[in-house]
């Protein structure tokens, strides 16, 4: 790069990406010739070796530590430092370094953050919604409490599925086992026997037989296919369509579109009572849903409530939120209470989302140990009939 002299310089500098620190510089008033990654390089651009996400917990940890610091009565770029000092993670710690760098400069800290295209929209936009008002510390405390309880709601969840994904798990193991290495010994002794076998004895066998011996082409394809399905769900029609699929499904679409629904309307809460007006808070709260259906209906909303219309019959119109919803929704408008209210409707669906999900697994959970018990009767019948048939003179050698 070069200086407003035309001194032409080489410098160090920590980023996420090749043009992160390309603009950095630029604003800075350097003129910047190229830009290379000290460690590994894909077409020019700069790949980091570690994770591309900083997780939640570790995320509310920073913003508590943060927020104590400022509310402390000391500056932000002071804080800033301190807490680059204690953060072990690398790939977090050269983000925060990027963003002290950024906020020594001149940016604010809301625009530095932003600048990272790593931490959620819904965050940068609070941060500039309390920069805006001058009360950064109150916006930044509803942002944790809200983050609080989103970690609390996605821990019971994932706590709640663990015994169906253990299950899972065991059920593909065992059948794995019993198909690669219990069925191919039965092979080899009906073999041996020379015997005439029944139709269903025969198809068992040369299953067992066919998946031993294409079991490595078996676990190609098989991770082939998971990641082409990956790739796909990664694309935009692809996630358009992946999301239709989740919503059908029977009894944990309608549990998907709750859990969507709560955390739209706590994230919608957060936003407005960090002085947001609807229409931004609408946009940034759409643009970070999961569900591309909920998304395209909160964005749809917000060009209805621009034009002028009420939120709660914008969002009916779009047909894709619960009625209950969108009635508290009405309730929180005609009383002048809407974050109140979204709290409150926020509050409903996590805890119905937590009771269905428990349902559901109820009943999954039994019907699946009832198709493994099914399936693995059949197998164990399939191979031990000739057995029995052979020791009654049912079965001739052949």
């Amino acid at each position: 790069m070069a200086d407003e002299r035309g001194q032409v310089l080489e410098q160090v500098e920590s980023g996420h990406s090749a043009d992160a620190v390309r603009e950095h510089f630029a604003q800075q008033g350097f003129l910047v010739y190229s830009v290379k990654s000290r460690g590994l390089l894909a077409g020019g651009e700069m790949r980091l070796p570690s994770r591309k996400r900083i997780k939640l917990q570790e995320f509310v940890i920073y913003n508590q530590q943060f927020l104590t610091l400022v509310r402390a009565g000391l500056p932000i770029l002071t804080a800033l430092e301190l807490l680059l000092k204690r953060q072990q993670d690398d790939y977090f710690k050269s983000l925060l370094e990027n963003v002290r760098d950024r906020v020594k400069s001149g940016e604010l800290l809301s625009e530095a953050f932003a600048a990272q295209n790593v931490f959620p929209r819904i965050y940068t936009t609070t941060l500039l919604a309390g920069e805006k008002s001058g009360n950064l510390e109150e916006v930044l405390s509803r942002y944790i409490g809200f983050q609080r309880v989103a970690l609390s709601v996605r821990k019971k969840l994932i706590a709640s599925l663990i015994y169906p994904a253990i299950l899972v798990t065991a059920v593909i193991l065992m059948f794995t086992f019993l198909f690669t290495f219990v069925v191919p010994r039965f092979a080899d002794l009906y073999h041996e026997l020379g015997a005439n076998l029944p139709a269903i004895t025969t198809f068992m066998l040369d299953l067992g037989v066919a998946m031993r011996q294409y079991f490595p082409l078996i676990l190609v394809g098989f991770a082939g296919i998971v990641f082409g399905i990956w790739r796909w769900a990664r694309s935009k029609a692809g996630a358009q369509r992946l999301d239709q699929i989740r919503l059908a499904i029977p009894l944990l679409g309608d549990i998907w579109l709750k859990y969507q629904v709560g955390i739209f309307s706590r994230m919608l809460s957060t936003l407005l009572s960090g002085g947001l007006p609807l229409v931004p808070a609408l946009e940034t709260a759409g643009s970070s849903m999961q569900s591309r259906q909920v998304a395209n209906a909160i964005l749809a909303s917000s060009h209805k409530v621009r034009q002028g219309r009420p939120l709660s019959k914008s969002l009916e119109e779009t047909e894709s939120f619960p009625p209950l919803a969108v009635e508290m929704i009405e309730v929180g408008e005609s009383t002048g209470a809407l974050p109140a209210m979204l709290n409150s409707v926020a509050e409903f669906y996590e805890e119905d989302v937590q009771t269905a999900l428990a349902a559901a697994m109820s009943l999954i959970e039994p019907m699946l140990l009832l198709i493994v018990a099914i399936v693995v009767g059949v197998v164990l019948i399939s191979l031990y009939y000739p057995i029995f048939t052979l020791g009654a003179g049912g079965i001739r050698p052949s």
